[in-house]
């Protein structure tokens, strides 16, 4: 049995010390979305500016979507990092086309891509409400 105080007990510390700062490090670079955000979309044949409310579960998110084409309806994605994925349901003429958006968050701001499966494709930004930023419930 190795003492407390020989090198490969110390190394083997250190190394979990260490481990241990990374995963936590890396825990607490995923970007803080929760709120509501202020979209503007630009596609070729439509633009509009819908908003979009997250709630977070570290890299989940959930909310709703409210916009003049789409409707509203409930958001599902993903956060890792300052990258961001959402798909809101969406059925122009009875016909499910659901939008997708992959973009990066940047503090609060936003920008990617915007894709109307099967449809289009296009580009969108956004900014999140002054009053967002914090989600009480996580």
């Amino acid at each position: 049995m190795e003492k407390a105080d020989s090198p490969k007990v110390i190394f083997a510390t250190l190394l979990v010390a260490a481990f241990g700062t990374v995963i936590g490090a890396a825990a607490s670079d995923t970007a803080s979305v929760a709120g509501q955000w202020k979209l503007t979309v630009q596609s070729p044949n439509a633009s509009g500016t819908p908003t979009v409310t997250f709630s977070q579960d570290g890299e989940t998110l959930t909310g709703t979507y409210r916009g003049a084409s789409a409707g509203g309806g409930p958001v599902m994605g993903t956060i890792k990092g300052n990258n961001i994925r959402f798909l809101v349901p969406s059925q122009p003429n009875g016909v499910s086309r659901p939008i997708e958006f992959v973009g990066t968050v940047e503090g609060t701001t936003m920008k990617g891509k915007v894709t109307i499966r099967g449809m289009e494709e296009g580009t969108f930004t956004g900014t999140q409400s002054a009053s967002a930023g914090s989600d009480p419930g996580h």
